[in-house]
């Protein structure tokens, strides 16, 4: 079946010729929205563990869980390289050196063909921008910075810590450095409409960045927005309008953008609403049966 969007696995395969999986590493950093340098309470869909794994809290270190992360990923999906990906909290939020091990301890490990770095914009540096150019010459090295919404009013009232003007100054430190550079946002935060989806696809489409990733907003137990929706504040996204939204967003960014996620993997242990998040492989399906019906794709209205 065809699929009408630039999808991260066959990006990969074109590069390396092979099957290419992201082994998600746990580095045990932590964030400036939530060790008090801008807020305490981070935003309010990110629990204690930050989407992480919990694997550092269990003493596995990053050359264990690449290991152990090689094995599963070769045996489930016959993968033959990796990319390294810090993904837990703000993994460019601590002292220089500390992440050059970090990374390099990923980096020494055979089949290891690239980093990709999960962080904040108001987490980058020149320090650390070079270290991160300094290893594009042998690996694919991407970035990903947390965007969420290109609405600063949302980006207030979910306590991001940042506004728009700071996102756009870090693409700007990162380009031209060789690092690829992924924006992540979030359809169905609260008081945002299909009006405020599409000016974020439209504003991410004119940064000139290399890939996106789109989240389906769930409610984490013992967040903020857990509270809230406990209280009948917040609404979750119905399967099918999340669906015709990833369609809506898909639409209006440039066909070369490498789409590297068009939903989220919430932890069953921990998720709250909507349960049908935990069906990703229906998830997907739904996306691409809709994108079929509407006969729309990637990039069907964008304007670069």
């Amino acid at each position: 079946m065809q699929k009408r969007y630039n999808d991260f696995n066959t990006y990969l395969r074109g590069i390396f010729g092979c099957r290419v999986q992201k082994i998600t590493i746990d580095a045990g950093l932590s964030c400036p929205n939530r060790d008090g340098t801008i807020s305490t309470g981070g935003c309010i869909y990110c629990n204690v563990r930050g989407s992480g794994t919990g694997a550092h809290a269990k003493g596995l270190s990053v050359t264990d869980q690449i290991i152990q992360g090689k094995k599963a990923l070769s045996k489930r999906y016959k993968a033959k390289k990796f990319i390294a990906y810090f993904q837990s909290f703000s993994n460019t939020y601590a002292p220089f050196e500390r992440l050059k091990n970090l990374y390099e301890q990923a980096l020494a490990i055979e089949d290891v063909v690239g980093l990709s770095i999960g962080t904040r914009p108001d987490c980058v540096d020149e320090q650390i921008l070079e270290l991160l150019q300094s290893y594009v010459k042998k690996y694919l090295v991407w970035i990903e910075y947390g965007l969420q919404s290109a609405n600063d009013s949302t980006l207030a009232f979910i306590n991001r810590g940042h506004d728009v003007s700071c996102f756009k100054k870090a693409i700007l430190a990162t380009k031209n450095r060789g690092i690829k550079i992924c924006a992540h946002v979030i359809l169905g935060l609260p008081n945002e409409k299909k009006t405020h989806i599409l000016e974020t696809a439209r504003a991410v489409s004119n940064m000139g960045i290399d890939g996106i990733k789109i989240h389906l907003l769930y409610v984490v137990r013992g967040t903020k927005l857990d509270m809230l929706y406990s209280a009948g504040g917040y609404r979750c996204l119905e399967q099918q309008e999340y669906a015709d939204l990833v369609c809506d967003f898909l639409e209006h960014i440039p066909k070369n953008m490498v789409i590297q996620r068009l939903t989220g993997d919430p932890h069953p242990e921990e998720l709250v609403a909507p349960l049908w998040a935990l069906k990703k492989t229906e998830n997907m399906a739904l996306i691409q049966k809709t994108l079929e019906k509407r006969d729309t794709w990637q990039g069907k209205f964008a304007t670069n």
